[in-house]
């Protein structure tokens, strides 16, 4: 156990002793902590998200990657950043065998789990560009950063009561790099209706049910300011 964690309760310490593989940090975000949806903008610690059992996505990539530190993991975090039309994403990737693949937290489905496949960190964060799209269905991801190890920042992201938006400047700050290239925005094709469907029951952790695909235009769209 990492000397970080030396003032976390008990309860903390063994939920998080039990989270030893990056799957298993996956599943714990996915099924056993529920997505923070408060009105007020927050920014809650790791062992805060253990106390109230909720998470938006850098919440949930803080943890992950505090899990990763607790298990002698490289910890780390990514931003995704996406146009003014949307919002940021934050991912915590991980290195297995020299491939990375990543944990996160997000409303979509296909906006969290990556296995340890990819070859850099930067065909990593390309992966989330088809399914990081707003309520319009247009595809919003523009940017991702360097991946930031936890160690450059204060050690209050780990156990502060307080919210750490401190964390989210830091990722902000960091150096980010373009994801379209010279392809034109307009050339975009928007997700469509079956992704989309799909997308946010996974979200909502309904099964998959055989209801008939409305077009995009009739579905009732769930009421998000973005995908994170």
């Amino acid at each position: 156990m990492h000397q970080a964690f030396s003032g976390f309760p008990k309860a903390a310490l063994a939920a998080l002793k039990r989270l030893d593989s990056p799957r298993k940090v996956q599943d714990f975000l996915s099924y056993e902590i529920s997505y923070n949806d408060s009105a007020v903008n927050t920014c809650l610690s790791p062992l805060e998200v253990l106390r109230q059992k909720r998470a938006h996505c850098i919440e949930g990539a803080m943890l992950a990657a505090a899990a990763f530190l607790f298990h002698g993991r490289r910890a780390l975090l990514l931003d995704l950043r996406a146009n003014p039309s949307d919002d940021d994403h934050v991912i915590a990737p991980f290195v297995e065998k020299g491939r990375w693949g990543a944990v996160a937290q997000s409303h979509f489905c296909g906006l969290r789990y990556r296995e340890p496949v990819y070859r850099s960190y930067a065909e990593l964060a390309r992966s989330y560009f088809e399914f990081y799209y707003n309520s319009r269905g247009e595809k919003t991801l523009r940017e991702f950063s360097v991946p930031l190890p936890v160690s450059a920042l204060a050690p209050a992201w780990l156990n502060s009561p307080k919210n750490v938006f401190f964390v989210s400047r830091r990722l902000d700050a960091a150096r980010h790099y373009g994801l379209l290239g010279p392809y034109p925005e307009s050339s975009l094709a928007r997700a469509d209706s079956l992704l989309f469907e799909a997308e946010t029951l996974g979200g909502g952790r309904a099964p998959l049910s055989k209801r008939r695909p409305k077009p995009y235009s009739k579905l009732k769209l769930p009421r998000l300011s973005g995908p994170a």
